[in-house]
């Protein structure tokens, strides 16, 4: 499994439908799906699954209206349950065979995080219909696994958490070692870093990818709340001290970077998951979710542009987004560049 930061063809987005998941305010997502859409067509192309051809032009119009390069879209007939590609969508591994990368689809199972939510038969069809639509080769590891849910370097080592991979809603029978065997089988990782608990809201029981990311080879950003009365303080520090010392496949130390927390955010009493660390690295771009937390927001921004000299990193406020309970991370999923090197 490639690195996020390697080169690719496309980044792929659901389009949200399922009003209920985001109770009396839908009407305000699709405005942010059509800016990270407008954004991610300036660093390469835009896959967007949708029903129908009549989906389809409503989308075209939103995003025309809002001054997308519409040359960079293309539009995929691949209806969904719901608009969480990173965890529905498909996962890609290359290899390079005489200066060619070749490009596979792997078709983990998904089950809604655990049959939280009702009908995700559609979603779970998304990697097979991709990979038919595309005439790649697609393996089935036969285990549940979403996308958010692990972070990989692209050299051998993989980010994950326990509270997620081994909770028994997702594979019961299956305990850690033969988990790890089917990472280590079908991503060709040889090291794994576990942390624990996630933060408080996402109902996903905790993807790593609300918490920790890497952002190169040898190095990682992790978020940390500094206040000690915060719900979320404990779990994180605990995360924090579980990264000291840590190595990755070749025994080498990794570098850990520090990404605060924005202000708490509730909306009708419930604790939403806004964290910096839901950001999508593309080709020329790193796009952040931002939550109207001006020092943080800021901060966090300015750490992430130290990282990516190379890319332009760009804020989004996505308050209305995370009301579904996640983010950019969470609605976008790249697909790696293949062909002639």
């Amino acid at each position: 499994m490639p690195a996020e930061w390697e080169p690719h063809e496309a980044t792929w987005l659901s389009w949200p439908q399922r009003r209920d998941t985001w109770p009396g305010a839908f009407e305000d997502v699709p405005p942010v799906f059509v800016q990270i859409a407008k954004h991610i067509a300036e660093s390469e192309l835009v896959r967007i699954n949708v029903s129908n051809p009549v989906m389809a032009k409503g989308v075209k119009y939103q995003l025309e209206a809002a001054g997308a390069d519409l040359d960079a879209v293309r539009f995929h007939y691949n209806p969904t349950n719901d608009a969480w590609v990173r965890d529905h969508g498909p996962i890609y591994v290359v290899r390079d065979v005489d200066g060619v990368r070749e490009r596979a689809v792997l078709d983990w199972d998904y089950n809604a995080w655990g049959v939280k939510y009702g009908d995700y038969h559609r979603d779970n069809l998304i990697p097979s219909r991709i990979a038919d639509e595309f005439q790649e080769t697609c393996f089935k590891p036969g285990m549940i696994l979403e996308g958010g849910s692990i972070d990989v370097n692209g050299c051998g080592t993989v980010l994950t958490t326990e509270a997620c991979l081994l909770n028994p809603n997702r594979n019961p029978t299956l305990a850690r070692e033969q988990i790890e065997e089917r990472l280590s089988q079908n991503l060709n990782v040889s090291k794994f870093i576990w942390l624990g608990d996630g933060i408080k809201g996402d109902d996903t029981d905790g993807h790593v990818d609300d918490m920790t990311r890497f952002v190169s080879a040898d190095t990682i950003v992790t978020i940390v709340e500094t206040n000690p009365h915060d719900v979320n303080y404990r779990a994180l520090r605990e995360n924090r001290e579980r990264l000291v010392g840590v190595t990755d496949q070749d025994g080498q130390p990794l570098r850990i970077i520090e990404l605060p927390m924005p202000d708490p955010l509730v909306v009708e009493g419930i604790r939403l998951p806004a964290s910096y660390a839901n950001f999508l690295i593309a080709n020329t771009i790193v796009l952040v979710p931002t939550y109207r937390s001006p020092r943080q927001d800021a901060e966090a921004l300015e750490i992430l542009q130290s990282l990516f000299p190379t890319r332009r990193v760009i804020g989004l406020d996505c308050t209305a987004l995370v009301w579904g309970l996640g983010s950019i991370h969470c609605v976008t999923q790249q697909q790696p560049a293949s062909g002639a090197a």
